[in-house]
């Protein structure tokens, strides 16, 4: 009984501390040589990350609630979008980030919608965009029978993020694919988790697991009791971030 009464404790207290830590809107890391990136964490899928000076957008959306002025934000150096679903890719924001010189990095589908001098990444591809900025396009899709349909294989990207040595898994929206076992020296992932369209908790743990970051951030994950995910990674080793990505 006693054990009980004292693990029920412990998990009050971690979501306790994991509702308290959502309202915490940035966090700083260190390169391989010691160099700052901050990450700022907008909401659901929306993710700016500042680095030597350089601005990077993951999927800025404008209208998705709570609308965001990105006219207000600092100018782009860099655009990524995973997807065309409206809660990833937002013309609006993208016009109010970018200048003449901004790279945008896209899948095709989304290419279709925004049209323009855009970059265009398939799974698999690679750019070195920086002196010491590389992006990977990886894979992102859905695999539960009945839910291909949402994100089908070989359409959407994920992006792995290269700063200086520092890796960043963006998945986008996908479940727990067979690809991430192919995964190495992640940093920091970003891993989604709302059902139908993404993972479950579950499904998101596992992935984790196999991924193996230092650093995790469940993001896109609407309603879900996503404070359930640190009981569940317990004992990982793994840092598990909850921020405010509802």
């Amino acid at each position: 009984m006693k054990k009980l009464q004292s693990l029920f404790t412990c998990m009050l207290l971690m979501m306790a501390s994991a509702t308290l830590h959502a309202a915490q809107k940035q966090d700083t890391f260190q390169t391989k040589s010691g160099k700052t990136v901050t990450i700022t964490h907008i909401k659901h899928a929306s993710i700016q990350i500042t680095y030597e000076g350089k601005q990077i957008y993951i999927d800025p959306v404008t209208d998705l609630e709570p609308r965001t002025d990105f006219s207000t934000y600092p100018k782009a150096s860099y655009i990524i979008v995973t997807h065309e679903h409206p809660d990833h890719y937002s013309q609006s924001a993208i016009y109010q980030l970018r200048t003449s010189s901004t790279p945008v990095y896209l899948n095709q589908s989304t290419q279709n919608y925004l049209h323009g001098s855009n970059v265009v990444m398939a799974n698999g591809d690679s750019l070195r965009i920086g002196d010491d900025i590389w992006l990977w396009a990886v894979p992102a899709y859905n695999t539960t029978p009945g839910r291909e349909k949402y994100h089908p294989k070989g359409r959407d990207n994920g992006y792995i993020l290269q700063l200086d040595g520092l890796r960043i898994y963006i998945a986008g929206d996908t479940e727990d694919i067979p690809e991430m076992a192919n995964l190495r020296n992640i940093d920091i992932a970003f891993l989604p988790c709302n059902q139908p369209y993404t993972m479950t908790i579950d499904q998101l743990t596992a992935a984790a697991k196999v991924i193996k970051p230092k650093v995790l951030f469940p993001y896109h994950y609407s309603d879900t009791r996503i404070n359930m995910l640190l009981m569940k990674m317990a004992g990982s080793g793994i840092d598990v971030r909850i921020r405010d990505y509802k």
